[in-house]
């Protein structure tokens, strides 16, 4: 087993909302508990897979205070607050420590596919972001279009005294989670993995200790994970060819909308909905995404019922 003090399976939470569009509040706390049911080592809310970017700045706090009163250090939560803007980042980076937040998670400073911030801003940023005195995740993602290095990567890591947890989801993912390891030593905390674990035995084979995936079925893939840190290879690679249909087709047809069709057929919650411009998920795809679920049993089918 690894001796990282981080390490799991550490799902995002989806944000649910009503037919309407208004946030579901309630839904929102039975979608926690289904998490806590599912066995997580913790749980991170307000990520691209939460749809952050379709939630407003008075949403965003009032989903941080429901979040974190709801769980009540049940499990450690990861609070994500992303932005362009570096007094921003601060401001959401403090509002988590003082309610009791155990991490933050943070791409780099970016907006849109023209704005970037250079390395140094970026640098600049996290080390703002490390002065509140809270863990900082770094989530490398596509979705920035901002390039990492694992130079840059491993400065931070030795320069800001906060700033050990890496999430990393970029292409060639094993790859770079080598590198960093190889690279950055004992400095870096927690390699993680996500884009729903799409490439999760690569990824632990490189050395990464947990993965941030969805929250539709952490209850099957957690065990992998603690097979595998377990050096039980064979148990852990059986374990994820059971799942990895329904988690390709998660990744591939679906993105976030998947954990919410799974927890409607669940009875967790009582809509799929998805804020304009998301499309919701065709029926057909929607219904191959349960027929490929049903036969493994996952508990988010039936928290519910």
């Amino acid at each position: 087993m690894t001796d990282r003090p981080y390490s799991g399976i550490w799902p995002v939470a989806p944000t649910p909302f009503h037919d309407d569009g208004s946030l579901d509040l309630d839904g929102m706390k039975r979608v926690l508990d289904c998490m806590i049911d599912q066995g997580v080592d913790g749980i991170c809310i307000l990520a691209n897979f939460s749809e952050q970017f379709l939630i407003s700045d008075a949403e965003r706090e009032t989903l941080t205070r429901l979040c974190l009163n709801h769980v009540a250090g049940r499990v450690p939560v990861i609070v994500t607050i992303s932005h362009y803007a570096t007094p921003i980042v601060v401001e959401r980076a403090r509002l988590a420590r003082d309610l009791g937040a155990a991490i933050v998670m943070m791409m780099p400073p970016y907006h849109g596919a023209l704005l970037k911030g250079t390395p140094e801003q970026t640098f600049e940023q996290f080390r703002a972001v490390g002065e509140v005195g809270i863990p900082i995740m770094l989530q490398d993602a596509p979705l920035s279009g901002v390039d990492l290095p694992v130079p840059l990567l491993v400065r931070m890591a030795r320069e800001i005294e906060m700033m050990k947890l890496f999430k990393i989801e970029c292409p060639q993912a094993a790859a770079k989670l080598r590198a960093l390891i190889a690279e950055g030593g004992d400095l870096i905390e927690a390699p993680f993995d996500g884009e729903e674990a799409i490439t999760l035995l690569a990824d632990l084979d490189a050395g990464a200790t947990g993965s941030m995936t969805s929250a539709m079925i952490p209850d099957l893939i957690g065990p992998v994970i603690r097979d595998f840190l377990a050096g039980n290879r064979e148990a852990a690679i059986a374990g994820y060819a059971r799942v990895l249909p329904a988690i390709n087709h998660e990744n591939r047809q679906c993105g976030f909308r998947s954990a919410k069709v799974a927890m409607v057929e669940g009875g967790v919650i009582g809509s799929a909905f998805c804020r304009h411009p998301i499309p919701p998920l065709h029926p057909d795809t929607a219904a191959m995404l349960l027929e490929l679920l049903r036969p493994l049993d996952p508990l988010v089918l039936r928290w519910g019922k």
